[in-house]
């Protein structure tokens, strides 16, 4: 019998894209009134084109946060950020928006996927562990 499959068995890219469905699915995330029309980041020209970036961004986070505990709304402003691009002059490091990162931790805590850390930042609950587990092992079986 084949061991269990955690996050960190299977491809970044595909788990990301199956839990964020699984979001979507489940209905315990509510979207925002301004997500069609808010930018990431203050580098950002345009608002995101996929209408379901929030979905994404959350299962981006969780999975984080799965892998490495203690990731507060700081620590994603400058994981999401990226390069500003001033024209002539020479572009420089900005970081991306900060309420957006809060909303998803907020909406993350909301529905039990994740914990406040008591050493800062949030943590996976045991709850949210066992539910992307579910996520990632459905997405070996398929491979």
């Amino acid at each position: 019998m084949e061991a269990a499959r955690t996050v960190k068995d299977v491809s970044p890219h595909e788990f990301v894209k199956a839990y964020a469905a699984h979001l979507k699915r489940s209905g315990r995330i509510e979207l925002p009134d301004w997500t069609d029309i808010v930018k990431t980041a203050t580098f950002k020209e345009l608002a995101p084109y996929d209408p379901d970036w929030y979905y994404i961004r959350s299962a981006s986070m969780a999975r984080k946060i799965y892998l490495r505990g203690g990731l507060g709304v700081g620590a994603f402003r400058r994981i999401y950020g990226g390069s500003k691009r001033n024209g002539s002059r020479p572009p420089h490091f900005c970081k991306s928006s900060g309420a957006i990162a809060r909303h998803i931790l907020q909406q993350l805590q909301r529905i039990n996927i994740i914990d406040v850390d008591a050493k800062g930042g949030r943590k996976i609950s045991s709850n949210g562990q066992r539910d992307l587990d579910q996520v990632a092992g459905r997405i070996a079986v398929a491979i």
